[in-house]
This record gives C-alpha cells, sequence and structure tokens, in this order.
C-alpha cells in the first residue's frame, strides 16, 4: 500500500526494520533535549504529516524496549490518527519511572503501525443475545 507523506525532520522516513515487522518506528523531531521528568508527559513532534486513505489509521504504540528499560510509554496508547488528519504527527509520552528522561533529537520514542479498520454502524435493541459470560467483566473469567 502507498500512503502520501511529507518529512519536514532531518531525519529518514520511518521503515520497517524487518521483513516481518508491523510497526515503524518514530524519532523524536526536537530542536533541544526534552528533559521528561517523573510522572511527567509531554507532546514530542515527529516533522511527519500522512495522508491515509479511508478506512485505515496510523496506530501511535510504544517502543517495548523503552517502556521495560526506562518506563517510558505512549499516554493515550494506541494514539490515533486518522485518514481526515493532516497535521504533525506528535507523540504524547509520560514518564512512569522514579527517574528523569533525556529525549534527544532523532531519538525513537514510538512506533507506527498502519491498520485497517471497520465503521461501525449502530442497529439499537431493547434486548442482546444471552452468552455463558453474561455481564460477567473485569476479571469475571477467572483472570487475576
Amino acid at each position: 500500500m502507498n500512503i502520501k507523506i511529507i518529512n519536514k525532520s532531518q531525519h529518514p522516513l520511518p521503515n520497517y526494520e524487518t521483513i516481518a515487522s508491523a510497526g515503524m518506528d518514530l524519532r523524536a523531531n526536537i530542536t533541544a533535549p526534552i528533559t521528561l521528568k517523573s510522572l511527567e508527559r509531554t507532546i514530542v513532534k515527529t516533522g511527519l504529516f500522512l495522508e491515509l486513505p479511508i478506512g485505515y489509521e496510523a496506530q501511535v504504540r510504544p517502543r517495548s524496549g523503552l517502556a521495560a528499560k526506562k518506563g517510558i510509554t505512549v499516554l493515550n496508547s494506541p494514539g490515533t490518527v486518522d485518514a481526515d488528519y493532516r497535521g504533525e504527527i506528535g507523540i504524547i509520552l509520560v514518564n512512569l519511572s522514579n527517574e528523569d528522561f533525556i529525549i534527544e533529537n532523532g531519538e525513537r520514542v514510538a512506533q507506527l503501525i498502519i491498520a485497517k479498520h471497520e465503521r461501525a454502524e449502530w442497529i439499537e435493541v431493547e434486548v442482546l443475545s444471552e452468552t455463558s459470560r453474561g455481564e460477567g467483566g473485569f476479571g469475571s473469567t477467572g483472570v487475576k
């Protein structure tokens, strides 16, 4: 699939690192390092602008290494870039560790996944079909 992209950063376009990769790393496009203190959040710009086809979204997700090693994650994970959005992709990062984290220009801070989605049409009813689970939720299936 071809997707139109404008790259106003000084970094290369996002790319798949392996043939089986689902996500492409997004890099910080900043003029000075950002210090993200414990429990602080910030929007990190990427310099990237997309034109997605209708029926697709771009999902901004955390990088597992940053999350596991540094406690850095995407706050609204996954963040959604809609097909009709034409602004710059920004990443809402949060520091869930007890230590400051310094974001450098060009640092890989999140990943982008292109995903097809469906559009729902509601059918309003008075009763839903019965299932063995019923109304059980929040751990009711035995997961502890």
